[in-house]
């Protein structure tokens, strides 16, 4: 077996309160919208996040992003008036946990 990409996935309630929050977190707006109730958002070729709307299962998951540059990022979150925790170093990696408004995960680390 040969993996060659990789999308992950949040699942949410609300996908259009989703999309606004996952817009200003991720700097950007879908690239993709491969079916109703799916907004993707493409990093490189084979390598994104998806974000689905299912209200039973939502509010569960947990997507790990690598940032190259967690400072700069927390600066853009304080500009985009998005409420974030202290960046943590941690023993080998520095990250940040946020979580969108289904309390899903989404961590950044460098």
């Amino acid at each position: 077996m040969t993996i060659s990409g990789v999308l992950a996935q949040s699942t949410v309630s609300d996908l259009d309160r989703a999309e606004s929050w996952y817009t200003t977190v991720l700097g950007s707006s879908p690239t993709d919208r491969p079916m109703d109730g799916l907004i993707e958002w493409q990093f490189a070729e084979q390598f994104g996040l998806q974000v689905e709307s299912e209200p039973d299962r939502s509010g569960r998951s947990t997507v790990v992003l690598v940032e190259s540059d967690l400072d700069d990022f927390v600066r853009r979150l304080d500009s985009a008036g998005v409420p974030h925790p202290e960046i943590v170093d941690a023993t080998t990696v520095r990250f940040l946990q946020l979580e969108d408004p289904d309390g899903n995960r989404v961590v950044f680390v460098s």
